[in-house]
């Protein structure tokens, strides 16, 4: 397979054209959501480690 830079270069224009910076609203949901996901997959990690440290 091999890599095709006018290709990579119109796909990263067409990607460029439709970029928005997103309001202060929108970036505060998104921080929230992405922060409850960090904090799901680490007590996931915790809880893990704790049954671990039980049954080793």
């Amino acid at each position: 397979m091999k890599f095709d830079l006018q290709s990579f270069g119109r796909k990263c224009l067409r990607v460029w054209r439709v970029l928005r910076k997103p309001s202060k609203e929108e970036f505060i949901m998104v921080a929230k959501v992405s922060a409850v996901g960090i904090l799901a997959v680490g007590l996931v990690g915790f809880i893990i480690g704790i049954l671990m440290g039980f049954v080793i």
